[in-house]
């Protein structure tokens, strides 16, 4: 059944301007934030003059990233970066009612081979309502939608009894520092929904991922006598099927959140480097890859699991029991995360949906990727992921967004902020 909007939900949704959401997607896909360059940094004060010019609050500083690295719940990060930008732009305190975040991440991930592309990968491409581009939907249309959705609010001079807050943050693609730095800074709130692409479908739950790394030591020689030395890549072979088996293991009984996926927890090895020269037989191999964390495993009990393995495997090795593989952590460290059991923020965001819709509920489910849900909720947020675009483009040369479901989901935010919140 639907609800009857008030006049100023009813006017806030008629203030969603798509056009004005087209352009600053394009505006923002224009940008190449990848992760630690200094384009990602660019955005955060473009963005921030856009918060500006809605008139809120808003709170631009440079991270001491040196003093967030020696904290004890530092989430990790991979790519180098001189420095990192904060923005938080709030409605401010219009009374004693609660504060919704809306938050997004402004980085994006290398393009990878731009052979694969039909273009610049940060030139935006439109055919029809498809806007295709290096971050389209991971996440730039979420980050618009966040814009939209308060520039309604803003617009139709809605009082709130609470506040809305926008975070747009750095570095989620390589562990979460700017989601951790902004919590650290006392930028809280009662809720938070996190436009990351779901296809407007409702994530209530992460799972964590772990980067690890392995090196596996060998022996080299001539490759003309390469019976006289050990080829590290061939000492690598039974570790590699160990990691298959415990991803097996590991992936028997999936949480009901999850079963959907068919691998729900993956163990993935990203990278393989090994040998430095044609002709001589390789004495070093590193592999590098990530590890699926069950929704709420301790981290440190999912990093036990593959050490053993490895010790296992490199045990019935006759190379490996003497000249053993080690295994290190380095870059992000993504726990799992969830809201709580029952919290009204599913209900909310999921209500809002189907209201401007005129449809069900979105489906509610679990994601195998670890994101800054697991941040906010750590710090006593409860959290949910909403937002445009297919999660299974994202990281790929055919990454785009449908412009009618960014509008969908910025219209969606509108009504559950304004309820979150409360008007006086």
């Amino acid at each position: 059944m639907t609800a009857i909007l008030s006049d100023v939900e009813a006017a806030a949704l008629a203030a969603v301007d798509e056009g004005a959401i087209a352009r600053t997607l394009l505006e923002l896909l224009a940008v190449p934030s990848v992760t630690g360059s200094a384009a990602e940094s660019e955005l955060q004060h473009n963005l921030a003059r856009h918060l500006q010019r809605l008139d809120l609050d808003v709170d631009l500083w440079s991270m001491n990233v040196p003093e967030l690295r020696a904290h004890p719940g530092f989430p990790g990060c991979e790519a180098p970066r001189e420095e990192a930008w904060g923005l938080v732009g709030s409605t401010g305190n219009g009374g004693d009612g609660p504060t919704l975040i809306l938050q997004g991440h402004v980085d994006v991930v290398p393009p990878g081979d731009r052979a694969q592309w039909a273009g610049d990968p940060f030139v935006a491409r439109c055919a029809g309502e498809v806007i295709r581009a290096r971050g389209a939907c991971d996440m730039k249309a979420g980050v618009a939608a966040v814009l939209a959705a308060v520039a309604a609010i803003r617009a139709v001079g809605a009082e709130l009894r609470g506040r809305v807050a926008a975070h747009f943050v750095v570095s989620e693609e390589d562990g979460g520092l700017g989601a951790f730095g902004t919590l650290q800074r006392g930028h809280i709130g009662d809720a938070c929904v996190i436009t990351e692409p779901t296809g407007a479908t409702l994530v209530t739950a992460n799972a964590g991922a772990l980067t690890f790394r392995i090196e596996v030591p060998g022996k080299a020689t001539h490759g003309s006598t390469r019976y006289a030395g050990v080829s590290a890549l061939d000492a690598y072979l039974p570790i590699h099927r160990a990691l298959g088996r415990l991803e097996t293991g590991r992936n028997a009984d999936p949480h009901p959140l999850m079963a959907e996926y068919p691998i729900p927890y993956p163990l993935s090895v990203g990278t393989v480097r090994s040998g430095d020269w044609a002709s001589s037989v390789p004495d070093l191999l590193v592999v590098e890859g990530r590890l699926g964390v069950r929704l709420g495993e301790d981290p440190s009990q999912a990093r036990t699991e593959l050490e053993t393995c490895v010790a296992e495997a490199c045990a019935d090795d006759p190379w490996l029991r003497a000249h053993p593989a080690t295994v290190t952590w380095p870059g992000g460290q993504f726990a799992s995360g969830r809201l709580p059991i029952g919290h009204p923020l599913a209900a909310l965001v999921g209500g809002a949906h189907a209201e401007v819709t005129g449809s069900h509920r979105p489906h509610e489910h679990g994601a195998p990727y670890g994101s800054d849900l697991r941040l906010y909720s750590a710090a006593g947020v409860p959290t949910v992921q909403y937002g445009p675009g297919d999660v299974r483009l994202a990281h790929g040369p055919r990454e785009q967004v449908h412009l009618a479901e960014v509008v969908t989901v910025t219209r969606a935010l509108v009504l559950a902020a304004l309820r979150a919140v409360g008007t006086k």
